[in-house]
């Protein structure tokens, strides 16, 4: 694993050392990158099940003013926090998302996140659950994105509106897909499987 673009290029991540991790790939992370585009440039970034930080330090190193990554596990991602010296710009929250938002709100900057990326467990159903819990909290800025990975295959499960957010975009990459999400007002009619 390795930062693929901005100050950080080329730096070398520490990979899990077992299977409880699933890294988003390098493929998988610069095209996701790609399609956020310039949006990430000063962008406040919200990183959910971070696991190693890699989409963080990804964000941090593209330009990205702030990033918050949140896990129930965060040794490896504070590793590689280091790693990166991403201190200055990235702050980690150890908390259980499955059970509650409450530690990454009272993390959160006042103006909210403009870009919020989600990878829990895939077989572990709580991608509409965590949604629901961002539709509903005050941590999202008026235009921001959300993005959620799972696998293409249980991506009929993904879904359309949760709350204020509306699904807007779908894009597949291999066994892995990315669901872009909107808030209601917001949403634009721009749709790929």
């Amino acid at each position: 694993m390795r930062i693929i673009s901005g100050h950080n290029r080329g730096r070398r991540l520490v990979s899990p050392r077992d299977g409880r991790v699933r890294p988003t790939s390098d493929r998988a992370r610069e095209a996701l990158f790609n399609i956020v585009g310039p949006r990430i440039t000063g962008a406040f970034f919200l990183d959910l099940f971070t696991g190693s930080g890699a989409v963080g330090l990804e964000a941090a190193s593209r330009g990205a003013a702030f990033v918050l990554m949140a896990d129930i596990a965060t040794g490896l991602a504070a590793e590689n926090i280091a790693r990166c010296r991403g201190e200055e710009r990235c702050r980690l929250v150890r908390c259980d998302l499955s059970r509650s938002l409450a530690p990454v709100v009272a993390a959160s900057p006042a103006r909210g996140f403009d870009l919020v990326f989600l990878d829990p467990p895939y077989e572990s159903g709580h991608h509409g659950p965590v949604l629901a819990a961002l539709a509903a909290s005050p941590i999202l800025a008026p235009e921001a994105l959300v993005v959620a990975e799972a696998r293409s295959k249980k991506g009929k499960n993904m879904p359309e509106q949760v709350g204020g957010l509306v699904l807007f975009q779908t894009r597949r990459y291999g066994e892995n897909a990315f669901w872009f999400y909107r808030q209601q007002g917001h949403e634009t009619v721009n749709r790929k499987a």
